[in-house]
């Protein structure tokens, strides 16, 4: 079994900004020499998550809205009130709910996505900053 491990970096805003990276994964994949296997995408922050979602404009709006909603933003959140200065701890908790993880199998050098499915990472927090992701690609 070969274990391909590349990091990719993304360039975010937050406030809950969707970022499709299904072409960077498909290329790492293609590119990995593993004809087929398992590959992870995995995020090294704790106020973003990675998902798989159909992406066009509307889920994107409805993900900003489902968030807003279930975890909204609130200077009350105990990691605001006990860290002065921050403001993100709505970010934290959306991120511990959706994860930071997905693993997708592929065959073939290629993906085996659904038709309308897409890697996205979303980023909770409340500034701009640059995501570190790592893609790991398992298999033969």
């Amino acid at each position: 079994m070969a274990v391909k491990t590349i990091p990719l970096r993304v360039e975010m805003a937050g406030d809950t900004q969707v970022e499709n990276i299904t072409k960077e994964v498909s290329a790492a994949v293609a590119e990995a020499g593993v004809a087929a296997g398992m590959v992870t995408v995995f995020v090294k922050h704790t106020t973003a998550s990675v998902m798989i979602i159909e992406d066009e404009p509307g889920i994107r709006a409805d993900t900003k809205t489902f968030w807003d909603r279930i975890v909204p933003a609130d200077p009350r959140w105990q990691h605001n009130t006990r860290n002065p200065g921050e403001d993100n701890g709505h970010s934290h908790l959306r991120g511990q709910l959706q994860g930071p993880s997905v693993t997708i199998p592929f065959a073939d050098c290629a993906l085996l996505l659904g038709t309308w499915q897409q890697i996205v990472v979303v980023d909770f927090d409340t500034r701009a900053r640059r995501r570190e992701l790592i893609v790991q690609i398992m298999g033969e």
